[in-house]
């Protein structure tokens, strides 16, 4: 009773204070409701945080493509997704902080009046296009996710849908809003972390976004990867390394890169460079190999050399090589996509007889010179001039592979999609399994999924050929 009374007693102190209660209780400091052009802000820091982290309870791919290796802690470098839920905190960022943010911001920015429509509808093909991204990053991962019905708080229990469809729609959608895109117009301006609303240059990443869905899909849907890849060069792709998607991270916390967090702002010594990468790099003599990782000792001769934790294994953190500050530094940029990637596209789309204004050589001669300037290393015409890098159209599968994993370094689901497309480089087998054939293609399901989902995640696994295993192929990877 003593309770009762002490709360009827606040009110009627409150009630007396104030005229109006409701005004009492506004924090005008702290709106309930915000712009929708900071929504986007935030959904592209969300998503280029995620990209960008090695974070063990979300993002692992830095691992799966043996770019990087545990020291003492190997769980995630052995494939085991269930201790730290992963793919459900994956799942669930790609949703809620990234894909989420993107929708309210649409909410918002359409029911906005403006004098300003041309910009509003620039807006809001913005929006589209790094939706598409986000979607595809899920389907690569996954194989099948919630799609059309995603994100509707009405209903608590979408459908999935297969990884073809939802691929054929974001290309759908991808190639509408491009030509919707007004470059003489304005856009988000500031708000816009990637381009300071540069319509132009979202034209641009459009366009290389059609290559990379083209691309993904070229083995499973040969006609339709052809026309997406097309649309994408003829309607104006990057042309230089000046087009790339890259976001400027401060150097100091909150705001820094999330390498930084994981490898030197958390004081732990988790990761060292892998053996996989350190040994292919120095069997190719790969000048960008000092810009991956420091030397560990030197030869005889005074040469450095450069030693990779056995990936899957227990790696002392002193007795390997490290990443080297440039990579850990705070404010080293992420990188969302970027033009020597997608001339890597363009050189196996050309291999692969789709034609293209240049030869598969020549897209693939600038796309290793661009990763080198990327890295700011010199040598590339040497390197490239070389019997293993030298382009030969009997191993160019290999060649583009190869090189394309070197050059995604800190990209870890970019090299392992290239890796599980093309199936090279070769990759080691981690300690806890026993063959090739057991090294993980894709995510499982999230588990809350499977116990909260039941209906929808039992109807989600027949989208998978071979069911929800780690090792069943996602539609795309078909060789």
């Amino acid at each position: 009773m003593k309770k009762i009374y002490y709360i009827f007693t606040v009110i009627a102190v409150l009630s007396a204070c104030t005229d109006n209660f409701e005004e009492y209780n506004t924090d005008m400091k702290n709106p309930a409701s915000v712009d929708g052009e900071y929504l986007f802000s935030n959904a592209e820091k969300a998503l280029i945080d995620h990209v960008s982290s090695t974070n063990v309870n979300q993002n692992i791919f830095k691992l799966w493509a043996q770019y990087w290796n545990e020291t003492t802690y190997t769980d995630e470098a052995n494939y085991d997704l269930v201790t730290r839920n992963i793919a459900d905190n994956n799942f669930r960022y790609y949703y809620r902080e990234t894909l989420m943010d993107l929708q309210e911001a649409e909410r918002l920015i359409t029911e906005k009046e403006t004098f300003d429509e041309a910009a509003k509808q620039n807006k809001l093909n913005i929006i589209v296009l790094l939706r598409a991204y986000a979607y595809q990053e899920l389907v690569d991962i996954f194989g099948a996710v919630p799609y059309s019905e995603a994100l509707n708080p009405e209903n608590v229990y979408p459908a999935y849908q297969a990884g073809d469809e939802i691929y054929k729609d974001l290309i759908t959608k991808v190639k509408a809003a491009v030509a919707a895109l007004k470059p003489t117009e304005d856009s988000y301006g500031s708000a816009d972390l990637f381009y300071g609303g540069d319509v132009a240059q979202w034209i641009k990443f459009g366009n290389s976004l059609l290559i990379k869905l083209g691309i993904t899909i070229i083995d499973s849907d040969a006609s339709l990867a052809s026309q997406t890849i097309l649309a994408g060069v003829n309607g104006g792709a990057f042309e230089s390394a000046d087009d790339d998607a890259l976001f400027a991270y401060l150097g100091s916390m909150p705001n820094a890169n999330p390498i930084y967090v994981d490898v030197i702002a958390s004081g732990r010594r988790d990761f060292v460079p892998a053996n996989t990468i350190t040994d292919i790099m120095t069997e190719l003599g790969d000048p960008r190999l000092p810009a991956y990782c420091t030397p560990y000792g030197a030869d005889d001769d005074g040469n450095p050399v450069y030693k990779g934790g056995e990936y899957g294994y227990p790696t002392p953190y002193g007795n390997y090589s490290h990443i080297p500050d440039y990579i850990s530094a705070p404010d080293f940029h992420g990188i969302l996509m970027t033009y020597s990637e997608i001339q890597f596209y363009l050189a196996e789309a050309a291999f692969k007889g789709v034609s293209l204004p240049q030869s598969a050589e020549d897209y693939y001669v600038e796309a290793i010179k661009t990763s080198f300037d990327f890295w700011a290393t010199g040598g590339a015409d040497d390197y490239i001039a070389t019997d293993a890098v030298k382009y030969n159209a009997a191993n160019a599968k290999e060649q583009i592979a190869v090189q394309s994993w070197i050059a995604s370094y800190t990209r870890g689901l970019v090299g392992y999609t290239t890796w599980r497309r093309l199936d090279y480089p070769i990759l080691n087998i981690a300690e806890t399994i026993d063959s090739y054939s057991e090294i993980p293609v894709r995510f499982t399901f999230p588990v809350n999924e499977q116990t909260l989902n039941k209906v929808q995640y039992a109807e989600a696994v027949k989208l998978i050929s071979g069911g929800d295993l780690m090792t069943s192929r996602i539609f795309w990877d078909k060789y």
